[in-house]
């Protein structure tokens, strides 16, 4: 499994593996996608001209900041094609999506391994290690970052982040930063509204996890700096996000409530899920996100899966090793049965 959610068998019947919102999705968001449907016999918008126009406003940056693509992926593999070649360098345990968009790129990729004994977190000392790595390169560069980081659920802080930046910006590196899980944590310091603050950041988001909608694919991004966008925007094809797409990421913005209802709810469950877990002596890394990192020598995934319950073995992250296992904080109902299950198999 390189993803959550790529259960074959038909014998699970909850999938903590996919982090998606576990708040039920606006019924008008379903409905603006249903509508979209009626014309299906017509071209999108070339280049989401509506949906961009509020991204912008949502942003309070310029509409020339901002581009749309078929989610989140796509938009890192236009990052990546539009810098190749160049050094790459990727923090890990992280998500696999960067590394995969960069793989079929002239790059020369680099990982530098997050510290346990610090939580897998980006921290002064991580710092540290980057300009040890970046110093004397002198290349065109590009840093891969996620706030919160998946699978740790990690998030940076904003003090070491607009430090990481600067840094990079000197030495023409520029900081892809995904951002699609930032608004299960309920912060207030997303770097969105910052891109003209730095010309050499690129942030990224997607409604996909948030409104619980991945089978749809729309994700977007936002850069300060009008030449680079322009790179990255010639790596993607015309009417790459379709009609459906469109209209559902437009219904989305129209509903910020739907996400500072969903981050409350969120660290309710996400607490609960701690509390239980380190009961049943499971190891629980702190997470800010809709989704916790756990270590134990239990065999949970195949133990769990007899029960009907599929988590994510996290043992092939990159700077992860076999006991690692990711969750996704669900309803209140499911998150109970996955503790008492857990708590059967650790003979409690």
């Amino acid at each position: 499994m390189i993803h959550g959610g790529e259960f074959e068998d038909n014998r699970i019947k909850t999938d903590f593996s996919v982090n998606i919102n576990p708040v039920k999705t606006p019924e008008s968001i379903t409905a603006a996608m249903k509508h979209a449907v009626d014309y299906a016999d017509r071209y999108p918008q070339l280049h989401s001209e509506k949906l961009t126009e509020a991204l912008a406003d949502r942003f309070k940056i310029g509409k020339n900041q901002i581009l749309t693509g078929n989610g989140s992926s796509e938009l890192f593999t236009a990052v990546a094609n539009a810098f190749s070649p160049c050094t790459v360098m990727i923090p890990v345990p992280s998500f696999y999506g960067y590394e995969y968009a960069v793989s079929a790129n002239n790059t020369d990729l680099r990982f530098t391994e997050l510290n346990p004994d610090e939580d897998f977190a980006v921290t002064e000392g991580f710092f540290e290690r980057l300009k040890n790595e970046w110093e004397n390169d002198g290349k065109e560069g590009l840093l891969f970052l996620a706030n919160p980081n998946n699978p740790t659920g990690k998030r940076i802080e904003i003090e070491l982040l607009t430090k990481i930046i600067s840094y990079c910006g000197e030495r023409n590196i520029f900081v892809v930063l995904d951002e699609c899980f930032y608004e299960f944590t309920g912060g207030t310091d997303s770097t969105f509204e910052r891109v003209e603050e730095f010309s050499n950041l690129i942030v990224i988001g997607s409604f996909t996890k948030t409104f619980s909608i991945p089978s749809v694919r729309i994700g977007y991004l936002a850069c300060g700096n009008e030449e680079v966008i322009g790179k990255i925007g010639r790596q993607l094809p015309e009417w790459n996000v379709s009609g459906i797409a469109q209209a559902a990421g437009m219904e989305c913005l129209k509903h910020p409530e739907h996400m500072k209802k969903s981050a409350e709810y969120i660290k309710k469950e996400r607490d609960y899920l701690a509390e239980n877990l380190r009961v049943s002596g499971i190891k629980v890394f702190d997470s800010g996100a809709n989704f916790l990192l756990l270590y134990s020598e239990l065999p949970l995934y195949e133990e769990c899966l007899k029960c009907g319950i599929g988590i994510r073995d996290a043992s092939n992250f990159r700077g992860l090793k076999k006991g690692y296992y990711r969750i996704a904080v669900r309803t209140h109902e499911e998150n109970r049965m996955l503790t008492d299950t857990i708590r059967k198999i650790a003979g409690l």
